[in-house]
Order: structure tokens, then C-alpha cells, then sequence
């Protein structure tokens, strides 16, 4: 019995000018020159296959140091403003359902794949992973169409490589398919989901 095909809709999330050189959140891995190609190929191949896109911006309250809404940082960056999307969502928090009409256009479309690209991996994309399989729905992972930067605290210090990879990990694991986009751009031509692992197995594999 064949899978049947999943209901996509991609949803790219924050690809606003702070993230990128001049920015106050440069994202640095992947790097913003392969992410965003990769961005802009998975949008242009869901219009070729008559998925719908929704493009999400984060705009922070005014007195904030970031993501201002009358700023060129918090405007969303010209490669994804100039493509043609199905609907546009203006959040406040990091995940894309909070304070949004998300969950509803989602219903009212009969959506049941997520498909996550955009930045960043660890903040607004893992808030809405982490939502979105809650609430019942099949999520991707655009890994190559993603990105993190690296963070330093009182917990400690991480890369934005590591970053990215474990989340990639955790997501993988039991959360959201994670794929590169040529894979994703295949199974969406070919009408077929993508697979996600599980806890014991990626547990096991890791102990050997």
C-alpha cells in the first residue's frame, strides 16, 4: 500500500535582512550564500507544482535592538519579497502559530506537511517543528535552506555548526523529516513524503 501524497505547504520563515551581513543576527551556518539559493529554488519549485507558500516575518515590539518593522533589517530580504507567495504572516513570537492565523489557514487549505526553510534553526523553526508535530502534522526540514548562528551564555558556548546539526539530529529523530533541498524539490515532483526516523533507533545506532 502506497503512501499517499502528502498536502505540502512551504513555509518560509524570517528570511528578513537581519540575518544577513549588516544585520544584527548574521546566520552563519550553512552559510547564508548556499541557504539562500536553496530558498529561493524550493519556492520557485512549490510554484511549479502548485504547492502554496507562506512567508512568514518576525517583527519585534518597538525598543527592541532587532527585527524593527520600519527598518530595512526588519523587511524581508529581496529574493523572497520579489517571488510570488499564497499568504503572508506577521509574527511576534518564535513559533509561526503563536498570535497568527496559521493554524487556520492551514485547516481551511487541508495542509498536512509542513515544509520548514529559512532561519533560524534553533529559535523560530524548532518552536514551530516542535508545535506543528504536536498538533498532528508531518514536517520537513530544509536542512541546506536553514541556517543557525552561534550563541555564548552563562550554559556555555556552541558553534553555529553545532548548533544546526544537533537540531538537524533531534528533529530527524522523532520531530520533522530532514532532507537537503534537491531531496525535498524530488519528493514533492514525485508526490511522495519524506521519512523521518525514530527515538530507539537513532539512540541505538548511536550506542553501536
Amino acid at each position: 500500500m502506497s503512501n499517499p501524497t502528502p498536502r505540502r505547504a512551504l513555509v518560509v520563515i524570517d528570511v528578513q535582512n537581519e540575518y544577513f551581513e549588516g544585520g544584527g543576527l548574521p546566520i552563519e551556518y550553512p552559510p547564508v550564500e548556499e541557504s539562500l539559493p536553496n530558498i529561493a529554488k524550493a519556492m520557485d519549485a512549490a510554484r511549479a507544482a502548485g504547492t502554496p507558500v507562506v512567508v512568514v516575518r518576525h517583527h519585534a515590539p518597538k525598543g527592541a535592538p532587532v527585527f524593527q518593522a520600519d527598518t530595512h533589517n526588519g523587511e524581508l530580504h529581496p529574493e523572497v519579497a520579489k517571488r510570488p507567495r499564497d499568504h503572508l504572516i506577521t509574527k511576534t513570537f518564535p513559533s509561526v502559530f503563536t498570535g497568527t492565523d496559521f493554524a487556520d489557514w492551514l485547516a481551511r487549505h487541508e495542509i498536512d506537511t509542513l515544509s520548514v526553510a529559512g532561519y533560524m534553526t534553533q529559535n523560530c523553526h524548532a518552536s514551530t517543528v516542535f508545535e506543528a508535530m504536536h498538533r498532528g502534522l508531518n514536517v520537513e526540514f530544509l536542512s541546506d535552506a536553514t541556517g543557525a548562528l552561534p550563541y555564548e551564555n552563562a550554559a556555555g558556548k556552541v558553534s553555529a555548526e553545532e548548533i544546526h546539526r544537533v537540531f538537524s539530529v533531534v528533529f530527524h529523530s522523532n520531530f520533522a523529516a530532514v532532507a537537503s533541498t534537491e531531496a525535498w524539490m524530488a519528493a514533492l515532483q514525485a508526490g511522495q513524503p519524506i521519512e523521518k526516523d525514530n527515538v530507539v533507533m537513532s539512540n541505538r545506532r548511536a550506542r553501536g
